[in-house]
């Protein structure tokens, strides 16, 4: 009798996002069809110097192209969305997002010169898409960007619903809180499995409404005598929009500063997100035709980068404008994980200039955008899903988030906490980890992609750590010996003119081993260069116990 084929099931790779705060990328997989949810960057860590950008590594869907769909987007934060100049560029497939989130999309495109690489499909909340044996539908939520989205996914074997980042705020500025009757009508119908942001898991009850930093605004504005700088990330237009507000109330003229406050301001007004009275909006050449008490700056900064706006005025490296003593700054945001370092230098510097630095300990001047335990409950007795996959965090938010949910009634054997590139199979009735794809980190260093591994890392941070030390060695091509050096040059090691005896031990050293070698063919540079690096090496370990990366040059004469 022939064996009963095995029935198909529905694949979940996640690309990115699982273990870390960002980078966020997910695969739905069934038979030949594929479609991805967001494409999303994280901060290079402090262990990755010179690095801009790391995105997750796509080999699998490089593989399989011709099975993907489309692209879809719950919202625009770079997390979401950092990832899409890169990725589009080599798996270009439609694009679905709201009108805010496809315009960020677009621009980064445009930056990359690959305006047109795909078809964008802009989607309003309660649209569907069919999307080969899928078919999506987005449901608004609140988070601190405008036009973000949770996906209900239905598949062959079952609706997947994916909060992507999301709170429940009922008293929202743009006056859409999230819509929850949707949210009940799909848990009333059914939820196969349910994927859900895990960032504030830790946090007991809700999360503040973004009225509540409005308000806070209000009041700080009441109080100032001279100018406010207000540190913030550029995509939260709506808090943007409350300081715009506070400060028209109270008579200040409003200056953008920084590239991405800028133009995300720029294309949020076009879009008509942002609403800024004629008159009140000015350029920062314009600052001084204004008294103190009559100035409000929003800018770039509030995660202590060392090229932003804040930072630069802060070190007074601004072209256009110096912080004083008589300034309010507010830094609008918490720190990524990552960055208290930067963040805290960049307040210190601020105290040290005498300005009055408000920040989040001291006021309420941000609210996550990320639910927090009560919210997520709610999420969850909503959907009453049959099976539960954490996303979005840390492992410990993962863990968190996973008993939260076996402690709302979820059996134990329904809920994973998986991998970044575990492959997670399910059906209506089973759920496993079933293997691993291709997966990791593509690092981003200007327009190189991929091009900056492990290896280059390595040297980089041997290079910071220690330093480097040149062997320079000009070698005679017919006789094969050396007629000029060796010699010594250090960059970032020992300054050469206060280092005398360890330069010259350096350069016996190397003396040494180029006389032990005997006559040199071409073909042996290499052997030549490896006993110079071993016997320069062990002198300087010896001399002062550090290891800088020696660098023999042969120069043919």
């Amino acid at each position: 009798m022939a064996r009963k084929q095995k029935a198909p099931r529905l694949h979940i790779i996640p690309l990115g996002g699982l273990g870390e705060i960002g980078k966020n990328l997910t695969v739905f997989e069934y038979q030949d069809d594929i479609i991805v949810v967001d494409l999303g960057s994280i901060f290079p860590r402090e262990d990755m110097p010179g690095v801009d950008l790391v995105i997750p590594d796509t080999t699998y869907l490089e593989k399989n192209q011709s099975k993907i769909r489309g692209y879809f987007f719950t919202h625009g934060h770079e997390d979401h969305i950092g990832a899409v100049p890169y990725i589009l560029r080599k798996i270009p497939a439609p694009m679905y997002g709201t009108r805010l989130t496809l315009a960020l999309c677009e621009h980064k495109l445009k930056e990359h010169r690959l305006t047109g690489v795909a078809p964008m499909h802009e989607v309003e909340p309660g649209d569907v898409i069919k999307a080969g044996a899928f078919k999506v539908e987005f449901i608004k939520v609140n988070h601190s960007i405008a036009g973000a989205c949770a996906l209900a996914i239905t598949t062959p074997v079952g609706v997947v619903f994916h909060t992507g980042d999301f709170k429940v705020d009922y008293t929202p500025l743009d006056g859409e809180p999230i819509n929850l009757g949707r949210i009940a009508e799909i848990g009333n119908q059914g939820v196969l499995a349910l994927l859900a942001d895990s960032t504030n898991v830790e946090r007991p009850g809700y999360t503040m409404s973004e009225k509540k930093v409005g308000q806070t605004f209000f009041n700080l504005f009441d109080k100032a005598d001279g100018r406010i700088i207000i540190a913030m990330f550029a995509s939260n237009v709506h808090r943007i929009q409350s300081v715009v507000d506070a400060a028209v109330h109270y008579k200040r003229k409003v200056c953008m500063i920084g590239r991405s406050m800028v133009n995300v301001t720029k294309l949020a007004m076009q879009l008509g997100y942002l609403k800024i009275p004629d008159g009140s909006l000015i350029t920062v050449d314009e600052l001084d035709r204004y008294p103190d008490d009559q100035i409000t700056v929003v800018t770039t900064g509030s995660q202590g980068e060392p090229m932003s706006g804040l930072s630069r005025m802060a070190f007074a490296e601004h072209r256009k404008m110096e912080l004083r003593e008589s300034d309010m700054v507010i830094l609008s945001a918490s720190p990524i994980p990552g960055n208290e370092k930067s963040i805290s230098r960049v307040i210190n510097q601020l105290f040290r200039i005498g300005c009055n630095v408000i920040y989040e300990s001291l006021a309420e001047v941000h609210v996550s955008g990320h639910a927090r335990q009560e919210e997520l409950k709610l999420m969850h007795m909503l959907l009453r899903p049959k099976y539960f996959i954490p996303v979005h965090g840390e492992y410990r938010h993962l863990h968190h988030h996973a008993e939260l949910a076996k402690k709302l009634g979820m059996p134990e054997d329904n809920v994973v906490i998986a991998e970044i590139g575990d492959v997670i199979e399910l059906d209506r009735n089973s759920l496993d980890v079933t293997g691993v794809v291709a997966n990791g980190s593509v690092l981003i260093d200007g327009l190189g992609v991929g091009d900056v591994g492990a290896v280059v890392l390595r040297d980089r941070k041997h290079l910071a750590e220690d330093g480097l030390l040149i062997v320079v060695m000009g070698v005679d091509h017919d006789l094969g010996s050396v007629v000029s050096g060796p010699d010594i040059i250090s960059r970032g090691f020992v300054y050469m003119r206060e280092a005398d005896e360890l330069v010259d031990g350096a350069r016996e050293a190397a003396a040494r081993a180029i006389e032990a070698f005997g006559p040199i063919d071409a073909s042996e540079w290499n052997h030549l260069k490896n006993d110079v690096r071993d016997s320069v090496q062990r002198y300087i370990y010896d001399a002062i116990k550090r290891n800088p990366m020696i660098l023999p040059i042969i120069v043919e004469i």
